[in-house]
Protein backbone atom coordinates (compact mmCIF):
# COMPACT_ATOMS: atom_id res chain seq x y z
CA UNK A 1 0.00 0.00 0.00
CA UNK A 2 1.34 3.68 -1.06
CA UNK A 3 0.74 6.45 0.83
CA UNK A 4 1.05 10.07 -0.60
CA UNK A 5 0.83 13.70 1.22
CA UNK A 6 -0.73 16.75 -0.56
CA UNK A 7 0.07 19.89 1.44
CA UNK A 8 -1.96 23.07 0.67
CA UNK A 9 -0.32 26.29 1.74
CA UNK A 10 -2.42 29.55 2.12
CA UNK A 11 -0.59 32.53 2.90
CA UNK A 12 -2.49 35.13 4.73
CA UNK A 13 -0.20 37.93 4.40
CA UNK A 14 3.32 38.91 3.10
CA UNK A 15 5.17 38.20 6.48
CA UNK A 16 3.01 35.45 7.72
CA UNK A 17 2.18 32.08 6.73
CA UNK A 18 -0.88 30.47 7.22
CA UNK A 19 -0.23 27.10 8.57
CA UNK A 20 -3.57 25.30 7.64
CA UNK A 21 -2.93 22.20 5.90
CA UNK A 22 -5.48 19.28 4.90
CA UNK A 23 -3.74 15.83 4.20
CA UNK A 24 -5.62 13.68 1.61
CA UNK A 25 -5.05 10.26 2.20
CA UNK A 26 -4.16 8.14 -1.62
CA UNK A 27 -4.85 4.29 -1.04
CA UNK A 28 -4.72 1.93 -4.19
CA UNK A 29 -8.27 0.31 -4.51
CA UNK A 30 -10.25 2.99 -1.91
CA UNK A 31 -11.27 6.87 -2.81
CA UNK A 32 -10.03 9.53 -1.62
CA UNK A 33 -10.81 10.26 2.54
CA UNK A 34 -9.62 13.51 4.21
CA UNK A 35 -8.41 12.99 7.42
CA UNK A 36 -7.81 16.12 9.65
CA UNK A 37 -6.79 19.80 9.39
CA UNK A 38 -3.65 20.16 11.56
CA UNK A 39 -1.83 23.28 12.33
CA UNK A 40 1.72 22.65 11.05
CA UNK A 41 4.92 25.18 11.57
CA UNK A 42 7.68 24.56 8.41
CA UNK A 43 10.68 25.32 9.55
CA UNK A 44 13.49 24.76 6.74
CA UNK A 45 11.74 22.74 4.41
CA UNK A 46 9.84 24.49 2.44
CA UNK A 47 10.79 28.51 1.79
CA UNK A 48 12.75 31.39 3.92
CA UNK A 49 9.72 33.36 3.64
CA UNK A 50 7.95 31.75 6.32
CA UNK A 51 10.05 33.44 8.63
CA UNK A 52 8.97 37.34 9.36
CA UNK A 53 11.59 40.65 9.60
CA UNK A 54 10.81 40.07 13.10
CA UNK A 55 12.29 36.23 13.87
CA UNK A 56 15.03 37.48 11.47
CA UNK A 57 16.25 40.37 13.24
CA UNK A 58 15.96 38.34 16.85
CA UNK A 59 18.09 35.53 15.30
CA UNK A 60 20.48 38.23 14.07
CA UNK A 61 20.59 39.57 17.98
CA UNK A 62 20.47 36.09 19.57
CA UNK A 63 23.91 34.66 17.44
CA UNK A 64 25.41 38.27 18.05
CA UNK A 65 25.25 37.99 21.80
CA UNK A 66 26.38 34.23 21.81
CA UNK A 67 29.26 35.40 19.52
CA UNK A 68 29.66 38.36 22.21
CA UNK A 69 29.84 36.09 25.50
CA UNK A 70 32.02 33.59 23.60
CA UNK A 71 35.14 33.78 25.36
CA UNK A 72 37.09 32.65 22.27
CA UNK A 73 36.00 35.48 19.78
CA UNK A 74 36.98 38.21 22.31
CA UNK A 75 40.05 40.50 20.95
CA UNK A 76 42.50 40.48 23.23
CA UNK A 77 45.37 41.15 21.13
CA UNK A 78 45.73 43.30 18.09
CA UNK A 79 46.38 41.45 14.55
CA UNK A 80 48.86 44.39 13.40
CA UNK A 81 51.14 45.18 16.30
CA UNK A 82 50.17 42.17 18.74
CA UNK A 83 49.63 44.61 21.76
CA UNK A 84 47.24 44.17 24.18
CA UNK A 85 46.18 47.49 25.30
CA UNK A 86 42.66 47.57 23.56
CA UNK A 87 40.04 49.69 23.84
CA UNK A 88 36.20 49.84 23.28
CA UNK A 89 34.70 53.35 22.34
CA UNK A 90 31.43 53.68 23.58
CA UNK A 91 30.64 56.79 21.42
CA UNK A 92 31.80 54.99 17.67
CA UNK A 93 30.90 51.13 18.60
CA UNK A 94 34.44 50.29 17.87
CA UNK A 95 37.30 48.17 19.09
CA UNK A 96 40.59 50.10 18.79
CA UNK A 97 44.21 49.55 19.25
CA UNK A 98 45.81 51.60 21.54
CA UNK A 99 49.31 51.32 20.45
CA UNK A 100 49.18 51.39 16.83
CA UNK A 101 45.28 52.72 16.41
CA UNK A 102 43.91 49.83 14.20
CA UNK A 103 40.57 49.49 14.25
CA UNK A 104 39.78 46.18 15.11
CA UNK A 105 36.02 45.34 14.78
CA UNK A 106 33.17 48.14 14.19
CA UNK A 107 29.53 48.26 14.93
CA UNK A 108 29.98 46.29 17.58
CA UNK A 109 26.94 45.77 20.21
CA UNK A 110 27.51 47.00 24.10
CA UNK A 111 25.82 44.93 26.90
CA UNK A 112 26.07 47.60 29.58
CA UNK A 113 23.74 50.10 30.48
CA UNK A 114 23.46 53.57 28.87
CA UNK A 115 23.68 56.44 30.60
CA UNK A 116 22.25 59.83 29.18
CA UNK A 117 22.31 63.71 30.76
CA UNK A 118 19.33 65.17 29.24
CA UNK A 119 18.63 69.38 29.70
CA UNK A 120 15.32 71.05 29.67
CA UNK A 121 12.34 70.41 31.08
CA UNK A 122 11.52 66.95 29.80
CA UNK A 123 14.25 65.42 31.56
CA UNK A 124 11.14 62.73 33.37
CA UNK A 125 10.28 61.55 30.18
CA UNK A 126 13.39 60.87 28.09
CA UNK A 127 15.15 59.32 31.10
CA UNK A 128 14.93 55.50 31.10
CA UNK A 129 16.79 54.69 34.21
CA UNK A 130 14.72 55.07 37.57
CA UNK A 131 16.89 55.93 41.29
CA UNK A 132 19.18 54.09 42.71
CA UNK A 133 18.84 51.22 45.21
CA UNK A 134 19.84 52.10 48.20
CA UNK A 135 19.40 50.96 52.13
CA UNK A 136 19.23 54.55 52.91
CA UNK A 137 15.48 54.35 52.10
CA UNK A 138 12.92 51.76 54.32
CA UNK A 139 11.83 50.13 50.57
CA UNK A 140 15.32 50.23 49.20
CA UNK A 141 13.82 52.35 46.38
CA UNK A 142 11.80 49.79 44.92
CA UNK A 143 7.85 50.43 45.92
CA UNK A 144 5.46 51.67 43.70
CA UNK A 145 4.02 55.08 43.51
CA UNK A 146 0.62 55.80 42.16
CA UNK A 147 0.85 59.48 40.95
CA UNK A 148 -2.21 61.68 41.49
CA UNK A 149 -2.77 63.06 37.98
CA UNK A 150 -5.65 61.92 36.86
CA UNK A 151 -3.91 61.16 33.91
CA UNK A 152 -3.19 57.30 31.71
CA UNK A 153 0.28 56.33 30.36
CA UNK A 154 -0.06 58.05 26.92
CA UNK A 155 -1.13 61.40 28.18
CA UNK A 156 -4.87 61.27 27.64
CA UNK A 157 -7.55 61.88 30.66
CA UNK A 158 -8.81 59.15 32.72
CA UNK A 159 -12.63 58.42 32.45
CA UNK A 160 -15.15 59.94 35.25
CA UNK A 161 -16.10 56.15 35.20
CA UNK A 162 -12.18 55.20 36.16
CA UNK A 163 -11.16 58.02 38.78
CA UNK A 164 -13.07 56.32 41.65
CA UNK A 165 -11.43 53.18 40.92
CA UNK A 166 -7.90 55.05 40.24
CA UNK A 167 -8.53 56.94 43.65
CA UNK A 168 -9.18 53.72 45.94
CA UNK A 169 -6.21 51.79 44.19
CA UNK A 170 -4.32 54.90 45.23
CA UNK A 171 -5.73 54.52 49.28
CA UNK A 172 -4.99 50.78 49.51
CA UNK A 173 -1.49 51.36 47.71
CA UNK A 174 -0.96 54.03 50.91
CA UNK A 175 -1.81 51.68 53.12
CA UNK A 176 0.20 49.05 52.00
CA UNK A 177 3.12 50.74 52.20
CA UNK A 178 2.68 51.49 56.06
CA UNK A 179 0.79 48.93 57.55
CA UNK A 180 3.76 47.14 59.07
CA UNK A 181 5.62 48.19 62.21
CA UNK A 182 8.75 47.76 60.79
CA UNK A 183 8.51 49.57 57.83
CA UNK A 184 7.23 52.37 59.95
CA UNK A 185 10.48 52.32 62.13
CA UNK A 186 12.67 52.25 59.20
CA UNK A 187 11.34 55.61 57.83
CA UNK A 188 11.49 57.40 61.42
CA UNK A 189 14.90 55.99 61.50
CA UNK A 190 16.20 56.70 58.18
CA UNK A 191 14.59 60.44 58.62
CA UNK A 192 17.14 60.82 61.52
CA UNK A 193 19.87 59.17 59.37
CA UNK A 194 19.08 61.64 56.39
CA UNK A 195 19.30 64.67 58.31
CA UNK A 196 22.69 63.69 60.70
CA UNK A 197 24.24 62.97 57.25
CA UNK A 198 23.77 66.47 55.86
CA UNK A 199 24.70 68.26 59.06
CA UNK A 200 28.00 66.10 59.58
CA UNK A 201 28.90 65.73 55.91
CA UNK A 202 28.98 62.17 55.68
CA UNK A 203 29.10 60.64 52.18
CA UNK A 204 27.26 58.13 50.61
CA UNK A 205 29.02 54.90 51.47
CA UNK A 206 28.90 55.30 55.08
CA UNK A 207 25.24 56.31 55.05
CA UNK A 208 24.54 53.17 53.39
CA UNK A 209 26.47 50.94 56.20
CA UNK A 210 25.02 52.84 58.94
CA UNK A 211 21.89 51.57 57.31
CA UNK A 212 23.07 48.59 56.90
CA UNK A 213 23.81 48.50 60.74
CA UNK A 214 20.37 49.67 62.00
CA UNK A 215 18.81 47.07 59.77
CA UNK A 216 20.80 44.27 60.85
CA UNK A 217 20.10 45.60 64.76
CA UNK A 218 16.32 46.01 63.45
CA UNK A 219 16.54 42.48 62.21
CA UNK A 220 17.56 41.08 65.54
CA UNK A 221 15.62 42.93 67.52
CA UNK A 222 17.79 44.78 69.36
CA UNK A 223 15.86 48.09 69.18
CA UNK A 224 12.48 46.67 71.27
CA UNK A 225 12.63 48.54 74.88
CA UNK A 226 15.08 50.81 73.08
CA UNK A 227 15.06 54.70 71.81
CA UNK A 228 15.01 54.63 67.61
CA UNK A 229 17.44 57.89 67.63
CA UNK A 230 19.95 56.55 70.16
CA UNK A 231 20.44 53.30 67.85
CA UNK A 232 20.59 55.31 64.97
CA UNK A 233 23.65 57.13 66.73
CA UNK A 234 25.17 53.86 67.87
CA UNK A 235 25.18 52.48 64.13
CA UNK A 236 26.76 55.48 62.64
CA UNK A 237 29.14 56.02 65.24
CA UNK A 238 29.78 52.54 63.98
CA UNK A 239 30.01 53.01 60.43
CA UNK A 240 32.67 55.58 61.22
CA UNK A 241 35.27 53.95 63.55
CA UNK A 242 35.34 50.89 60.72
CA UNK A 243 36.03 53.20 57.73
CA UNK A 244 37.97 55.69 59.74
CA UNK A 245 35.61 58.82 59.34
CA UNK A 246 37.23 61.46 63.05
CA UNK A 247 33.99 61.87 64.52
CA UNK A 248 33.20 61.18 68.29
CA UNK A 249 29.94 60.03 69.59
CA UNK A 250 29.59 63.00 71.71
CA UNK A 251 29.82 64.86 68.15
CA UNK A 252 27.25 62.58 66.66
CA UNK A 253 24.77 62.11 69.60
CA UNK A 254 24.62 65.90 70.16
CA UNK A 255 23.99 66.55 66.30
CA UNK A 256 21.28 64.03 66.47
CA UNK A 257 19.90 65.21 69.92
CA UNK A 258 20.05 62.13 71.50
CA UNK A 259 21.54 60.70 75.25
CA UNK A 260 25.31 60.53 74.73
CA UNK A 261 25.17 57.66 77.48
CA UNK A 262 22.24 55.79 76.57
CA UNK A 263 23.85 55.89 72.99
CA UNK A 264 26.92 54.34 74.31
CA UNK A 265 25.05 51.80 76.10
CA UNK A 266 23.52 50.93 72.59
CA UNK A 267 26.76 50.75 70.76
CA UNK A 268 28.56 48.09 72.80
CA UNK A 269 24.69 46.02 72.19
CA UNK A 270 25.59 46.49 68.79
CA UNK A 271 29.35 45.22 68.76
CA UNK A 272 27.84 42.22 70.91
CA UNK A 273 24.57 41.11 68.92
CA UNK A 274 26.16 41.79 65.56
CA UNK A 275 29.68 41.00 66.16
CA UNK A 276 31.66 44.15 64.41
CA UNK A 277 35.17 44.13 64.99
CA UNK A 278 36.27 47.35 64.50
CA UNK A 279 39.98 48.94 63.83
CA UNK A 280 41.10 51.23 66.89
CA UNK A 281 41.20 54.66 66.13
CA UNK A 282 44.42 56.00 65.24
CA UNK A 283 45.12 59.69 66.58
CA UNK A 284 46.35 61.23 63.82
CA UNK A 285 42.98 61.01 62.14
CA UNK A 286 42.19 63.74 64.78
CA UNK A 287 45.16 65.58 65.03
CA UNK A 288 44.32 67.50 61.62
CA UNK A 289 40.86 68.88 62.36
CA UNK A 290 41.58 70.08 65.73
CA UNK A 291 44.46 71.74 64.46
CA UNK A 292 42.01 73.14 61.70
CA UNK A 293 40.02 74.37 63.75
CA UNK A 294 42.40 76.11 66.58
CA UNK A 295 44.11 77.86 63.60
CA UNK A 296 46.90 76.53 64.69
CA UNK A 297 50.00 76.66 62.11
CA UNK A 298 51.33 74.34 59.33
CA UNK A 299 54.65 73.78 61.09
CA UNK A 300 53.35 73.00 64.96
CA UNK A 301 51.03 70.25 63.10
CA UNK A 302 54.12 68.68 61.51
CA UNK A 303 55.73 68.94 65.21
CA UNK A 304 52.51 67.06 66.26
CA UNK A 305 52.85 64.08 63.82
CA UNK A 306 55.98 63.57 64.55
CA UNK A 307 55.54 63.43 68.34
CA UNK A 308 52.55 61.67 68.34
CA UNK A 309 54.19 58.67 66.36
CA UNK A 310 56.56 58.37 69.42
CA UNK A 311 53.59 58.60 71.75
CA UNK A 312 51.99 55.58 70.23
CA UNK A 313 54.56 53.04 70.02
CA UNK A 314 55.07 53.85 74.49
CA UNK A 315 52.72 51.99 77.04
CA UNK A 316 51.64 55.74 78.53
CA UNK A 317 48.93 55.78 75.11
CA UNK A 318 47.31 52.49 75.99
CA UNK A 319 43.65 52.53 76.71
CA UNK A 320 43.87 56.45 76.34
CA UNK A 321 41.48 58.30 74.33
CA UNK A 322 42.54 59.43 70.90
CA UNK A 323 41.09 62.88 70.87
CA UNK A 324 42.33 63.88 73.90
CA UNK A 325 45.67 62.26 73.09
CA UNK A 326 45.92 64.30 70.17
CA UNK A 327 44.50 67.57 72.24
CA UNK A 328 47.70 67.09 74.24
CA UNK A 329 50.22 66.57 71.51
CA UNK A 330 49.06 69.32 69.88
CA UNK A 331 49.28 71.83 72.90
CA UNK A 332 52.63 70.65 73.23
CA UNK A 333 53.82 70.72 69.80
CA UNK A 334 52.46 74.56 70.11
CA UNK A 335 54.84 75.01 73.33
CA UNK A 336 57.75 73.77 72.15
CA UNK A 337 57.41 75.80 68.81
CA UNK A 338 56.55 78.95 70.31
CA UNK A 339 53.04 79.71 69.24
CA UNK A 340 50.66 81.58 72.03
CA UNK A 341 47.72 79.24 72.16
CA UNK A 342 45.91 78.72 75.43
CA UNK A 343 44.42 75.49 76.66
CA UNK A 344 40.81 76.59 76.56
CA UNK A 345 41.47 77.52 72.54
CA UNK A 346 42.81 73.75 72.03
CA UNK A 347 40.44 72.13 74.23
CA UNK A 348 37.57 73.96 72.60
CA UNK A 349 39.12 72.65 68.94
CA UNK A 350 38.92 69.38 70.23
CA UNK A 351 36.10 68.89 72.12
CA UNK A 352 37.25 67.80 75.16
CA UNK A 353 37.54 69.42 78.54
CA UNK A 354 40.59 71.28 79.88
CA UNK A 355 40.99 69.12 83.22
CA UNK A 356 41.27 65.76 80.57
CA UNK A 357 44.01 68.25 78.04
CA UNK A 358 46.09 69.10 81.15
CA UNK A 359 45.85 65.14 82.16
CA UNK A 360 47.40 63.81 78.97
CA UNK A 361 49.36 66.68 78.33
CA UNK A 362 51.10 65.61 81.83
CA UNK A 363 52.00 61.72 80.22
CA UNK A 364 53.48 63.73 76.65
CA UNK A 365 55.44 65.25 79.01
CA UNK A 366 56.56 62.41 80.87
CA UNK A 367 57.76 61.73 77.05
CA UNK A 368 59.29 64.78 75.90
CA UNK A 369 60.50 67.03 79.21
Amino acid sequence: MCLFVVICVHFCSADLLCTHVPYYLFSSGKSMKKSSIANVVLAKSISPLMFSPADEGMREHQERTQQMEDPSNNLEVCTMCNSKAILFDVETSETVCSSCGMVLTDKSESLDAQWKEYSGGNIESKSRTGMPTSLAFHDMGLSTFISYSNVDANGGAISPDQISKVQRMRHWNRISNNNRSYHRNLKSAFAILSSVKDKLSLNDALLEKSAYNYRKALDKKIIKGRSIRALVVSSIYAACREMNVPRTLDEIAEIANADTIFAGKCYRLLLRHLKLHLPVVDSNVYLSKIANKAKVSEKARRRALEMLSTIKSNPVSYGKDPNALAVATLYAACLKEGEKVSQAQIAIAGNTSIVTLRKRFLDVKSIFP
